[in-house]
């Protein structure tokens, strides 16, 4: 027998093989764009799961590729066994502590809803049903992290099973290179299977969405680049153009902000003197609801991303960013940054001094919108002012990890790299050796 039809008397989960009912399905990224060839799917049952398949896979000279839901898949799975981890879905909350122990299947929106009775929040992203730990292993951008820096900032210990198939804690004390990779660098090193991080208190949160027709962005840019500028630490405020099918351009502005509703409206005040919106959805909202603000998809679908840092938005990038028609694309989001994210960090990000984040998305309906989407993600970021840098988890399939770390930070994470997995059993999205 071979080693990937022993594989169901090696775990206690599911698995499936090419051929069996299923597997065509269970192999798919969240991104349906994005194709994920593989030579088996495993859906551990637990930690003890995660360990056996990882010995089995060491012994027989076999790589796996790990994915809660396939967030961020970049397709580089070639003959690896995909492993799901949604089933290891412990969550634990510590109010007292500030702390939580979140198992590698809990989506965010879970965490937000266990923490937000007492209070507490994690560092959400847009999306409610992205996993935790898949975020803080690529660094994470947050609606919180001006005020708290990146996702990964927030983790204090990793349960990993390593490449020799055995299970760890590790904390900053215990191994320093591998809980530095781990915080940012991707899951090139270990299998998570649990992480600890530290909560933040949010007792209040003012966000939602304001909607214009397009014939307004100028104003509303105006305004946002007005407000930005001089924006607390506890205010995010992100500006998204938007053109979905059937429907006429519009802009929106998406905010969030730690503490009361009139410090928010205060701060925000430029917006009030912009035309009248197609709609107002600010309100004060539980942590819980944070998903709610940009409505994204929770379901897969296809689509095609390119993310940028902007090292400004000054009246030349402001022309430029609204010099044309989006389409094809159906967003071109601008993430205000700066604050924690400024300051030192001990993960191979380090700290993020450029103020804004680009995101551009297109769904390639058939091989030519894909080609007009990437041309006009293209066109964006030549006439935008990019730094040439972009977080892990903006990173699109034909880029590599030396898109995101300096080279000192990508040579230290290859050398973690070479010593924690030196027969490659593991093969991440965005493998830090290629």
């Amino acid at each position: 027998m071979s080693a990937l039809t022993t594989l169901r008397s090696v775990v206690r989960g599911r698995v499936l093989l090419s051929g069996d009912p299923g597997f065509d399905a269970a192999r798919r990224p969240w991104n349906l764009a994005v194709e994920q060839p593989v030579a088996a799917v495993v859906e551990a049952a637990d930690a003890d799961d995660v360990a056996a398949l990882a010995r089995h896979a060491r012994a027989a000279g076999l790589g796996i590729a790990t994915q809660p839901n396939g967030h961020g898949a970049t397709g580089r799975t070639e003959g690896t066994i995909l492993l799901r981890t949604g089933r290891l879905d412990t969550l634990e909350i510590d109010p007292a502590a500030r702390r939580a122990r979140v198992g590698a299947g809990v989506p965010s929106g879970r965490l937000q809803a266990a923490a937000a009775p007492y209070g507490l929040t994690g560092l959400p992203g847009s999306s409610p049903v992205v996993s935790v730990t898949g975020v803080a292993l690529g660094g994470g951008l947050s609606w919180f992290g001006r005020a708290h820096g990146w996702v990964a900032d927030a983790v204090t210990a990793f349960d990993v099973v390593d490449a020799e198939g055995h299970q760890r804690h590790v904390t900053a004390q215990t191994d320093r290179d591998l809980f530095w990779a781990l915080r940012g660098g991707g899951g090139d090193f270990a299998i998570v299977t649990a992480l600890e991080l530290t909560l933040h208190p949010a007792p209040r949160l003012f966000g939602g969405r304001m909607l214009w027709p397009a014939e307004h962005a100028p104003d509303v840019l105006d305004a946002y680049r007005r407000i930005t500028a001089t924006a607390p630490e506890e205010l995010t405020v992100w500006l998204d153009l938007l053109h979905f099918p059937g429907a006429a351009p519009m802009v929106a502005v998406d905010v969030t902000h730690l503490g009361a509703e009139d410090e928010a409206r205060d701060l925000l005040r430029p917006l009030d003197h912009l035309p009248r919106p197609l709609s107002d959805g600010r309100r004060m909202m539980p942590v819980s609801e944070i998903g709610t603000i940009t409505a994204e998809p929770t379901d897969p679908g296809a689509g095609l991303s390119r993310g940028e840092l902007l090292t400004g938005l000054d009246d030349v990038a402001a022309k430029a960013l609204l010099a044309d028609p989006i389409a094809p694309l159906l967003s071109v989001q601008v993430r205000h940054l700066g604050g924690a994210f400024t300051r030192p960090s001990d993960t191979p990000h380090g700290p993020l001094t450029e103020p804004y984040a680009l995101y551009l998305f297109g769904i390639p309906a058939d091989p030519a919108t894909a080609r007009a989407v990437a041309g006009r993600q293209r066109a964006f970021a030549e006439s935008l002012p990019v730094s040439g840098r972009k977080p892990l988890t903006f990173l699109n399939p034909g880029e590599t990890a030396a898109d995101a770390f300096a080279p000192a930070a990508l040579a230290r994470l290859r050398d973690v790299k070479r010593r924690h997995d030196p027969h490659g059993v593991f093969r991440s999205n965005v493998p830090v050796l290629l």
